[in-house]
């Protein structure tokens, strides 16, 4: 994925990503931390906002890594932080609307 400045060393900033099937991504964090987020949820809810775009998997697709955050052109974002302490204890994050 394209990555757009620097990525910030943190360890809960993303250091990769890949967009799975069914509005899933798979990530990893640069403290070595692996997990799938699932927003679908999200993007389909009936307020989904800035996510309604998303729901065209090729829109969805064209995320990309912005200062360690998986972002959209559209200005949707995720936060990692939170990401990664979901997925530390739970293995995924599924993002309820």
């Amino acid at each position: 994925m394209p990555t757009i400045g620097v990525i910030p060393a943190a360890p809960w900033r993303l250091r990769t990503f890949s967009v799975l099937p069914e509005w899933q991504l798979a990530v990893t964090f640069n403290d070595g931390l692996t997990g799938v987020v699932d927003v679908s949820a999200l993007v389909h809810g009936a307020d989904a906002g800035v996510f309604e775009a998303l729901r065209d998997p090729v829109f969805f697709a064209r995320a990309y890594l912005d200062y360690g955050a998986i972002t959209w052109p559209n200005g949707a974002d995720l936060a990692p932080d939170a990401m990664n302490t979901e997925i530390r204890h739970n293995g995924m994050w599924r993002i309820l609307n």
